[in-house]
This record gives structure tokens, sequence and C-alpha cells, in this order.
């Protein structure tokens, strides 16, 4: 499915095109439109690139989950790539990033991605002021900005999520709160990489002439760096924060382990003692003391509790318990 969305004054007209169906390509290659393909189809990619006479390679480099951020400047077409954060809904702890493809022409502007990104829906439902399709440039900086501001709001829960689990792991033995912490770290090691790749980009694209020629442009693009150096700088720290929490608590853990088997084997000394004492008086043969009292059985109970009790007074003063 090939949606298009064009400006009207404060309004963002759409229009879907189904290929066999309604496809028209004089009305797709309408001029100052906005044409998004999440996940498209061969056939999709084909009819975009022959209307637009596109390489086939383009499209599919954003298609690449692989793919790095990057740059490229020809003739008739600007493609950017950019890693955009995205947060896993079946793990509140798994952070990733995916490509976005982004390829301007002189009449149109073309997005590629794999799957429905937030960023993406803010344009279409129109929460982000200020945005015309036919300021094409405009929309690049606008879109490369909401994607630095996504990436510090997922470092933000990221900072979030590491706080409860720390909570968690105070007085925990488990292994499941240390996995969620290896889990955030990875995400951080993705967003830092893609970070850095994103501002590379940008550091490339402020000396292309195509921001140069509009003052307005070139501001937006020095707050996009330093919105994406910030976010960097921001992974860094919750990067170094998590692995020595995690360092840590490792410690915690093993020590909280210790300290219950401390406990178990003292307890275990206590009641070790009155069996003894039981097991002697317990053998068949003579000569055993108070064999012939008729209160030898509570006089061997009472010293086999006292004896416990000395026991367990001794090993409490030496805080085993």
């Amino acid at each position: 499915m090939i949606k298009i969305y064009k400006s009207h004054n404060d309004l963002l007209e759409k229009k879907t095109f189904v290929i066999g169906e309604n496809l028209e390509i004089e009305k797709l290659k309408e001029k100052n439109t906005w044409i998004h393909l999440s996940h498209p189809t061969e056939e999709e990619i084909k009819v975009i690139t022959t209307a637009f006479d596109i390489p086939e390679e383009h499209i599919r480099a954003a298609l690449d989950e692989e793919e790095k951020a990057r740059l490229e400047i020809d003739e008739s077409l600007i493609l950017v790539i950019i890693d955009v954060p995205v947060h896993s809904e079946q793990n509140r702890c798994s952070f990733t990033t995916m490509p976005l493809g982004i390829i301007l022409l002189n009449d149109n502007i073309i997005t590629v991605s794999t799957t429905k990104f937030p960023l993406i829906e803010e344009f279409i439902n129109g929460k982000i002021k200020s945005f015309f399709t036919y300021k094409k440039t405009r929309f690049i900086l606008q879109l490369l900005f909401r994607n630095s501001t996504y990436f510090l709001y997922y470092l933000k829960q990221i900072g979030r999520i590491s706080d409860n689990i720390e909570k968690q792991l105070k007085d925990s033995m488990r292994n499941e709160e240390l996995m969620l912490l290896l889990e955030l770290e990875k995400s951080l090691v993705y967003f830092t990489t893609s970070l850095k790749s994103n501002e590379a980009v940008l550091e490339r694209m402020m000396r292309t002439e195509i921001v140069k020629r509009y003052p307005d442009d070139l501001e937006l693009l020095e707050d996009v760096i330093i919105e994406t150096k910030q976010a960097i700088e921001m992974a860094n720290i919750y990067s170094s924060i998590l692995s020595g929490t995690r360092d840590a608590f490792s410690s915690v853990i093993s020590n909280n382990l210790n300290v219950v088997m401390k406990k178990l084997t003292s307890i275990t000394i206590v009641f070790a003692i009155p069996t003894i004492v039981s097991g002697l008086w317990g053998m068949n043969v003579s000569g055993i003391p108070f064999a012939n009292t008729p209160y030898g059985f509570f006089i061997v109970l009472l010293m086999a509790i006292l004896f416990g009790m000395l026991l367990a007074w001794i090993l409490f003063r030496k805080e085993m318990f």
C-alpha cells in the first residue's frame, strides 16, 4: 500500500494507492507530495522506482535492518538513512533501532521503513506544527529533530526502569533482575552506536548547500546536532551507571545468598546437638548414666535443650544469626 500526503494550507490531504486497483502514475507523481512506504511489497518497490527513476537499492537499503545511517547525494536526489529508536511491546526492557530511509527528489519526498514508527505517525496525524510537504528540506530536518527527541525520551524511560530494578535487587537472590539490567545495557549499546552514526550524517549534512540555502533550516539543523550530542552523552552516562550497578548488585546477590546459607548452617548446628545427646543415651549398651533413674528421660531432654541453647547463644554472640 502506497500512502501519499500533501499539504493544503494547514491541512494534510491523505491518499492511498493500491497496486492493481486505483494506481495512476500521473497522480502518483503529483508535485510537493510526501510518499510513505511502510514494509512495501516487491510490486510497490518496482512501481515507485519506475515512476520516479530511483535506483532500487535506495529503497531496499532502508528495508535492511542492519543498514547503517548515511547520506548520499546524487544529481537528481538525496538519500538520507537514519536510525530510529524502537521500544519492544513484548519486553519493557528491550529497546533497539531500525533504519528509516528518506529520499529527497526535486518535487517529492519518499520515506521508507520496515515497520510503523510513532515518529512518522506524529507527522501523519498533524501533531507537528509548521509541517508542510512542499517545504522538503524543512520536513527532513523536522524528522531528524523529532527523532533525536525520541532518543532522549526512551533514554529517560531506560533510566526509570533501571531505578525500579535497583529497588527490587536490594533484597533479591534471583538472576532475573540482573538479566533485565543486561538487556538495558544492550539497548544502550544499540542507541549509542546509532546516535553516533546519525551524528555523522548530520555533520555531513551541515556542509551541504541545500541546508546553507536557508538560514532557518541551518539553525534547525544545529538544534538537531545539539539534541543528538546530548542523547549520546546521556546514553554514555546511563551505560556507565548500569554497568557499575550490575557489578555491584551481582556482589549483593552473592552476599545475600551467603547470609542465608550462614543462617541455615547455624540452625543445622544448633539442632545437631540435641540429636547427638539423644543418640548417645539411646545406645543399647550397659553403664549409660541415668539408665535406672525414673527421671532419666527428662534429665537427658533437659541436657539436650541446655546444650542447644548454649550453642545458639554462642553463635548469636558471633553474629551467625
